[in-house]
């Protein structure tokens, strides 16, 4: 395994329950603020195998970026059971959900 997939996992292991965390900021928090789209891959690839708490990652405007319905209201419920307010059009404040 990649050192920054690896920290990629370690990072998205460590959002608390009830806050939500950037794709740029996993990034730059496992070592490359460019690579956004590269914690999407692995959160695609890695989430079941690993375990992560997938539905605690958002964009960077605090929106639920998955399109389809199904996966959409999934992600919604699960941070909604964790205590986030999710609002319109699937936007989280990050200044109170986010770490």
């Amino acid at each position: 395994m990649q050192p920054f997939t690896k920290a990629v996992i370690e990072q998205i292991q460590s959002i608390p329950p009830g806050k939500v965390m950037t794709y740029g900021g996993v990034a730059a928090a496992a070592g490359s603020p460019r690579a956004a789209r590269q914690v999407v891959r692995i959160l695609h690839s890695m989430s079941a195998k690993y375990d992560l708490p997938w539905h605690r990652v958002v964009n960077a405007k605090g929106e639920i970026a998955l399109r389809d319905d199904e996966s959409h209201f999934l992600q919604q419920a699960l941070l909604e059971d964790e205590g986030v307010e999710v609002g319109i059009g699937g936007r989280i404040d990050l200044s109170v959900y986010g770490v």
